[in-house]
């Protein structure tokens, strides 16, 4: 907060909106802000190699178990039941891994399987002794940037920051087993050492955004900016490049119409992400498409 706070409250004045300016300079505004920074920073490096691995589904499917396990904590009366979400997610992450590696399911299988189950475990333990799905509840469902308080912001932080530091440090590994697994083993890369870190920090990252969209609309700052910069990237490197400038859009944007228009910053930002993904898709591909057309026809 004293690393931030200035800088959002230099940028105030000049913000547009009624409602919007005041995530610059009330610090309950600010909390939340910086945390849908934090995490989109993240967010973006990590949904780049969730593409590239083929993976997109995993982040969708262990947002789904931190559901359940919020569910969990609430009905036990935990007072910050995303530790528990932390802990059910990192234990799914590690199975799904494992039962991939070995062959005995595949990914999707063993996704699937976590996310309906999980999901339904949650919501079994609220009707049956949580009260039901109230208002908190679907702030972890659809988002709700304004249930962060300060030791929310301290879990997000230190999530968000361990897991940039481990993504450095494997950073080199990671893409040498995207690429070829096989030919990274043979070099002597340790393939399952890095696929597990790879997959619990993808785990912890996905509970640190739970509250920013909510636990159903993980992929839409996970996944949905990552395919975004591959419609306009030339290599890996301006794909990164080009996922946090559409993860940043899309919240930005998100937070002001949702500030504006009342409505709810998760299910807003995912609606924004997707809106640039089509428009970018329509700016990439009608060109190629109309002269596709109009080579057919002289033919």
């Amino acid at each position: 907060m004293s690393i931030f706070t200035p800088l959002l409250e230099f940028v105030a004045p000049v913000v547009p909106g009624d409602i919007f300016p005041y995530f610059f300079t009330m610090e309950m505004f600010q909390r939340a802000m910086i945390s849908a920074i934090i995490v989109t920073i993240v967010a973006g490096l990590l949904g780049s190699f969730l593409l590239v691995r083929n993976l997109a589904l995993i982040g969708d499917g262990l947002a789904h178990v931190s559901f359940g396990g919020v569910a969990i904590g609430i009905v036990l009366g935990a007072t910050h039941p995303l530790y528990y979400a932390l802990t059910f997610s990192i234990i799914a992450s590690i199975i799904i891994y494992e039962l991939q590696s070995r062959g005995i399911l595949t990914g999707d299988a063993s996704i699937a399987i976590f996310l309906t189950g999980m999901l339904a475990l949650g919501l079994v333990a609220l009707r049956t002794n949580g009260g039901g799905i109230t208002t908190d509840i679907e702030g972890y469902l659809f988002g709700n940037l304004l249930l962060i308080d300060g030791s929310d912001l301290d879990l997000i932080s230190l999530i968000c920051i361990g897991s940039l530091f481990i993504l450095f440090l494997i950073r080199s590994g990671l893409l040498a087993i995207t690429v070829d697994p096989l030919a990274a083993a043979v070099q002597g890369i340790p393939v399952r050492t890095i696929g597990l870190l790879f997959s619990v920090i993808t785990a912890a990252v996905v509970v640190s955004m739970v509250q920013v969209v909510g636990a159903l609309l993980v992929t839409s700052l996970l996944v949905t900016p990552a395919a975004t910069a591959q419609l306009v990237g030339r290599s890996f490197r301006s794909c990164l490049l080009w996922t946090q400038f559409f993860g940043f859009s899309s919240v930005m944007l998100g937070l002001y119409f949702s500030a504006e228009r009342d409505t709810g910053s998760g299910s807003m930002i995912a609606l924004v992400s997707a809106i640039i993904f089509c428009l970018m898709a329509i700016l990439t591909y009608a060109p190629k498409f109309i002269n596709y057309n109009e080579k057919s026809f002289e033919e």
